[in-house]
This record gives C-alpha cells, sequence and structure tokens, in this order.
C-alpha cells in the first residue's frame, strides 16, 4: 500500500520500517546511557546508600595483591549533554591521578633529603617544587577510566581513573626533566614509600 505525504509517495511498508529502526536506535542509546552511569565499584562495596565506596573514599594511593595503583575520583554536574558531562568528569579524574601524583613526588623528594644522599647529587629543598612544575611533563599513557557512577537525585556522574605504580615508574624513568638523582632514588624507594603512605586493601 501507497501513501502521499507531502507529495511524497511512501510505502507504508518501509515506514514500518523507518519507525522501528528509530524506537530500536533509541532504546540502544538509552541503554548505553544507562550502563555507562551503572554503579561501578572497587570491591562491590557500597554504603547504606548504595553510594560506591570509591566516591565517599575520593582520590588515593592504594596497594593489594593487584599491585600499586593510584585512582583519581572527578565529578561532574548536570550539563545538558551526558557525554560532556561523563568525559567532564572523567578528565577531571584523570587530572586527579597527576594531584596526587605531584604528593607522592613531593613525600619521595623529601625522603632523599632525609636519607642524606640528595645533597651528593646537587638536590636540596629549593628542589622539591621544581619537581612539583616538572610533571606536567610527564606522560602518563597509562591512566584508564575504570568505573562511573550517576547520583540519581543530583544526577552529578563520578569517574574513577587509575594507573598502577610500574607504568608511573617507567614513565619517571623517561622524564629527563626530573632530577636524575631523584629519579634513581624513586626506583629504588619508591615502592617502599609507596607502601608506607597507600591504603591496603587487604
Amino acid at each position: 500500500m501507497m501513501k502521499e505525504c507531502l507529495g511524497i509517495t511512501i510505502n507504508s511498508k518501509a515506514v514500518h520500517m523507518i519507525v522501528r529502526w528509530s524506537l530500536l536506535t533509541g532504546m540502544a542509546w538509552t541503554l548505553l546511557a544507562c550502563a555507562s552511569a551503572t554503579p561501578v565499584s572497587l570491591n562491590d562495596t557500597t554504603d547504606a546508600d548504595g553510594v560506591p565506596a570509591w566516591v565517599n573514599d575520593g582520590s588515593s594511593i592504594r596497594t593489594s595483591k593487584a599491585g600499586r595503583r593510584f585512582h583519581g575520583v572527578g565529578s561532574a554536574p548536570m550539563l545538558g549533554d551526558f557525554s560532556l558531562q561523563t568525559s567532564t568528569a572523567d578528565n577531571r579524574a584523570r587530572s586527579e591521578i597527576n594531584r596526587i601524583l605531584a604528593s607522592y613526588v613531593e613525600i619521595v623528594s623529601r625522603d632523599f633529603i632525609a636519607s642524606g644522599d640528595a645533597e651528593e647529587t646537587g638536590f636540596s629543598e629549593q628542589n622539591v617544587a621544581l619537581q612539583m612544575d616538572q610533571l606536567a611533563n610527564i606522560d602518563l599513557t597509562g591512566i584508564q577510566v575504570i568505573g562511573h557512577w550517576q547520583d540519581k537525585q543530583s544526577k552529578i556522574i563520578y569517574s574513577i581513573a587509575e594507573v598502577d605504580m610500574q607504568q608511573v615508574r617507567e614513565a619517571i624513568k623517561s622524564a629527563e626533566s626530573l632530577h636524575p638523582g631523584l629519579r634513581k632514588f624513586i626506583k629504588t624507594e619508591g615502592d617502599n614509600i609507596f607502601d608506607r603512605i597507600a591504603v591496603s586493601e587487604e
């Protein structure tokens, strides 16, 4: 059966197929959006309100049987576009990784000075702030966003990003902008210092 609409002849069967395709496409996008905002938590732990533990804990340095990892948590309010909101939260989570990495390197730097070996390499208290600035040049390509969660009431989306210590160590090893003495100290003492300040999941 043929129908004419706005001067265009359309097969009714074709109309049915177009409508069906549109509905299926809409359903697929809805499912994708819901999946992206489905609660994802480390160790599947939530509080009494169903909020994942990693949302409450925020950015952290963690150690477990799985290894040594830096976790960055970022969030974004409603921005009128789900994809933009999610990518904003993801980018903020990645930025948090850089922030806590800077904190870690600052602790390592001060331990390096306290060890007495720093003076021989020309590393001093004045170098600490400089190393923090140099961290912006480190290429942490291993950062991955590993989970999302959306608050049903506020609609805020939370993202958690992760990078492990091995990837950080490799990045620091090749970062020529960092002080060579500090790079060597991180290679030998970095894991011990990490374990001292990390939250244990075991």
